[in-house]
């Protein structure tokens, strides 16, 4: 890996950056399932994006003063020990060799040189709230550098969501090749799913099968806790207990998707454990399919993205009305939110190194406009659980379709359009 990707980053962010400033960006710490148990380590995201740096209980300080802009990070010791137990440990000599900082310092030295770094500034800004026990962190650090020069001004604490999220609203090539890796990984999974569903009797099963499919492709970990989810289970937005047996007359809802070198895939396909829609589901599945197609196309350069959300739910309003779950004017049942009983959810959300990535979703105030590089989720639902007022044929079914959408020059891209979406090719395949 080419560590001058997030020097640049870095140094991208300086136009963004007030006078006499300092921005701190925190990496994650150790996690345990209990006692010394460790869960894999997980860099922040944030902490990543402007480091590359994946070892625990690090801290990146981005300093812009009269000097100029200098970026000090803080990182684990050396320690022969640790190593042996834990793993190589770059140290202060290899962050500034190896991932090109200015300056670099073992962490165990924060609290004694953060006090200095801040001394002489008028603003601190990092992710307020983001990180627990940091907040009180730098409000020791900015009243110790205080105390350092009683001339000096107090240092003003800003929040540095929107500007960190925002740099990481639209990816460069080498972040949209790896999220095409994820897509490619993911997909190849959904297709396995919909090749064996026949042969498999639970949602436990399923999610085992995923897991398998996105290892041996080099997506060892998955991108959030996987939704399997047969018959009525679909009905619930974020069932995760995957532990149910299958019924050949269920639907099955799977929205899973892996992690590939830090970026996330997230897809969801919804295809029956028989290998063919009743002529219920398969109503219902093609309004969201409908809607789902009419969304993607307004996924464009000067577009907003409300104007995916509101042609689903007319598509959608529209097409319960033609199969008789609404009754009235298309119009003022939209204007009345008639479909939320149906689809109470938005159409999607920023993609990159989290699954619901950073980024802000207005400017101002108005909505943001896609921009080429952006990636967005597209996934439109119906659900009927059976507690509502319809008649029976219709209960039990969920339906969500869900594709990762490149914003590009001229339109988008489907990243995630291996996997087929069209209930003919779903048949197809599974037969």
């Amino acid at each position: 890996m080419d560590n001058t990707i997030y020097k640049n980053r870095r140094n991208s962010l300086k136009e963004s950056l007030p006078e006499n400033s300092v921005l701190l960006i925190p990496g994650a710490d150790m996690q345990y399932r209990n006692a010394d148990s460790a869960y894999a380590f997980r860099q922040d995201s944030n902490f990543y994006y402007f480091s590359g740096f994946c070892e625990p209980t690090s801290l990146i300080a981005i300093v812009n003063n009269k000097d100029g802009i200098s970026t000090i990070i803080f990182v684990p010791p050396k320690d022969k020990l640790r190593e042996i137990w834990d793993g190589y440990r770059a140290g202060p000599i290899g962050a500034v060799d190896d991932f090109l900082f200015d300056k670099a310092y073992d962490n165990t030295q924060i609290d004694t040189v953060m006090p200095d770094i801040l001394n002489g500034s008028n603003q601190v800004l990092y992710a307020i709230g983001k990180k627990s026990g940091f907040d009180q962190k730098v409000i020791d650090w900015t009243t110790q550098a205080g105390s350092k020069d009683r001339h000096s001004k107090s240092i003003n604490i800003i929040d540095a969501s929107s500007l960190l999220g925002n740099a990481r609203l639209i990816k460069d090539d080498h972040e949209i090749s790896l999220m095409r890796k994820a897509c490619d990984i993911s997909a190849e999974a959904h297709i396995e799913a919909m090749k064996s569903v026949k042969s498999i009797d639970s949602e436990q099963h399923i999610e085992s099968l995923y897991c398998n499919e996105f290892s041996k492709r080099g997506g060892r970990f998955q991108a959030y806790t996987p939704i399997v989810a047969g018959g009525e289970n679909a009905c619930t937005l974020h069932y995760v207990e995957n532990n149910q047996n299958l019924k050949k007359s269920d639907l099955l809802l799977v929205d899973a998707g892996c992690e590939y070198e830090m970026y996330a895939s997230d897809i969801t396909r919804t295809f029956p454990v028989s290998g063919k829609f009743s002529d219920e589901q398969l109503k219902i599945y093609e309004i969201v399919l409908e809607a789902m197609n009419a969304a993607i196309d307004q996924v464009k350069p000067g577009n907003d993205i409300m104007q995916p959300q509101e042609i689903s739910e007319r598509v959608i309003t529209e097409g319960l009305i033609r199969i008789g779950l609404l009754e009235g004017d298309p119009e003022e049942l939209h204007k009345s939110g008639a479909f939320k009983e149906f689809y109470m959810h938005k159409i999607g959300h920023w993609l990159g190194l989290d699954v619901h990535d950073a980024g802000d979703y207005m400017e101002g105030d108005e909505y943001m406009k896609f921009k080429p590089g952006m990636i967005t989720t597209i996934e439109p639902g119906i659900y009927i659980s059976s507690s509502m007022d319809v008649d029976d044929k219709w209960k039990g079914i969920g339906v969500r379709i869900e594709d990762d959408i490149l914003v590009t020059k001229d339109g988008n891209e489907n990243l995630t359009s291996k996997v087929p979406s069209d209930p003919k090719e779903i048949e197809s395949l599974m037969s």
